[in-house]
């Protein structure tokens, strides 16, 4: 099975893709394209399965640079290749060759380009990465490269919807602590539940952050198994592990 690689029309011009789980070479609850070397599936597999992505992007596996993903609101600047992954969520580069890649299993993946000053960026913004400000560090250090804001084009890469993610009413709390603003990212659920808008959510802090051009793939990692990981459908279906998804970009 070939490669399933979602890319948007707003990012035409950069090389980029969110991958989906379809073309790998992992098995069983992994099946497909797993890029999780923090997962407990086969070595070998992920191995292969990062060779194909890095084919695809036409660079070799060294020049794909990934992080420790810890739900920070850090970010690396990525000069070349990086022997050891830094612990971090976002990464950003102005240097031709470096494929700039994520992993993801219901947070945001998101692509960032400045075209015209040659500077790109990778995050991964779950709720917690996101509440605490990746994806305006990642447009800051875009800008300290030479980026400007008001040029930068965002996508969200396929993420858990809001009709799939149901919280509790103290992570309203928490998030309406910070603004009330935020009461617009939640809708009543069952009982004393609601549904939160992730994807709206990244939106929203994107275009505060002042890029010129922010969307959504429209994709819900939760609702389509047969293309996409997710950790919240591992969960209900008590599934011991789940694969990661890998979305990437390069100049």
């Amino acid at each position: 099975m070939s490669l399933e690689i979602v890319t948007s029309p707003a990012l035409r011009g950069v090389t980029h893709g969110f991958f989906t789980r379809k073309g790998g070479a992992s098995s069983g609850v992994f099946a497909g394209l797993n890029c999780g070397a923090g997962s407990s599936d086969m070595r070998e597999a992920v191995a292969i399965n990062r060779d194909r992505v890095a084919a695809a992007l036409e660079v070799p596996q060294n020049r794909l640079a990934m992080v420790h993903q810890v739900h920070s609101a850090d970010v690396v600047t990525v000069a070349g290749p990086l022997p050891d992954a830094p612990r971090a969520d976002a990464l950003v580069t102005n240097k031709p060759g470096i494929a700039l890649a994520v992993l993801t299993a219901d947070c945001q993946p998101v692509l960032m380009a400045d075209r015209d000053a040659g500077v790109i960026a990778a995050a991964h913004a779950g709720w917690r990465g996101a509440r605490d400000g990746i994806l305006e560090r990642t447009v800051s250090a875009m800008e300290a490269l030479g980026a400007r804001r008001s040029a930068i084009t965002a996508v969200i890469g396929p993420t858990i919807s809001q009709r799939a993610y149901e919280v509790g009413p103290e992570f309203l709390d928490d998030f309406l602590a910070d603004t009330p603003d935020n009461s617009r990212f939640f809708t009543n659920g069952a009982g004393d539940r609601y549904l939160f808008d992730l994807p709206g959510y990244g939106l929203h802090q994107l275009r505060a952050a002042g890029v010129g051009r922010a969307e959504w793939t429209g994709h819900c990692t939760y609702s389509d198994p047969q293309r996409f990981y997710s950790y919240r459908r591992s969960v209900h279906a008590g599934e011991a592990d789940y694969g990661r998804l890998i979305s990437a970009i390069r100049l």
